[in-house]
């Protein structure tokens, strides 16, 4: 633990985590950046109460967490994503000052640092927004309305073809096998269909 107290390593542990904190607010629930954050933070904290730190820059680092939820959840994605690595890069590498006032991390390995993880968090917050603005392709509610085929007998089950995909389905009525079908509900992962009259012969 002693390694801790080099500013150096402080530096990089308070780093990795911020990360790990952003990447459990971009994609929540999957427990493995929640451990890791838990992990950093408490070792960064062993840090923090050993060393003199500027309660300035941890404020900033807080405060940077704001900005990038709007990053990935709301509009103007890019001028959030921006203030937040500002302000965590800046937050970051004067946390932990020398006694003459300036940083006491290696300037080369800040520099670095930074621009690694600005690079990382810009791709990251990216690809998040591309994922949420992609349209599920398994949302079943757009299924609603459409039109397909019945490709088993259906009525307390069956399977049909909907969107170019085979789904389950069930109906209030008897559809024999290759009858068009169309969707008007959804139980599940499961379609409720009717018979597509208007298409029939």
């Amino acid at each position: 633990m002693e390694s801790l107290l080099d500013p150096n390593i402080a530096y990089l542990v308070l780093v990795a985590a911020t990360f790990f904190v952003l990447i459990a607010i971009a994609v929540p629930g999957t427990g493995v950046p929640e451990i890791l954050a838990v992990f950093s933070i408490v070792m960064a904290g062993y840090a923090i109460y050993h060393l003199y730190v500027n309660w300035w820059a941890l404020c900033l680092l807080v405060a940077s967490l704001v900005p990038f939820f709007f990053a990935v959840r709301g509009p103007k994605r890019e001028v959030w994503l921006a203030l937040s690595i500002v302000g965590l890069t800046a937050g970051s590498l004067f946390f932990f000052p020398a006694k003459d006032g300036m940083i006491s991390v290696s300037p080369g390995l800040a520099a670095g640092t930074s621009a690694l993880y600005a690079l990382i968090l810009w791709i990251l917050a990216r690809k998040v927004v591309q994922s949420a603005q992609g349209r599920p392709r398994h949302e079943l509610s757009a299924l609603i309305d459409q039109r397909g085929e019945a490709k088993t007998a259906i009525q307390q089950q069956g399977s049909a073809q909907v969107a170019g995909e085979l789904w389950s389905a069930q109906s209030q009525e008897s559809i024999p096998a290759g009858s068009p079908i169309r969707v008007i509900g959804r139980e599940g992962f499961v379609l409720i269909v009717e018979k597509d009259r208007s298409r029939e012969a």
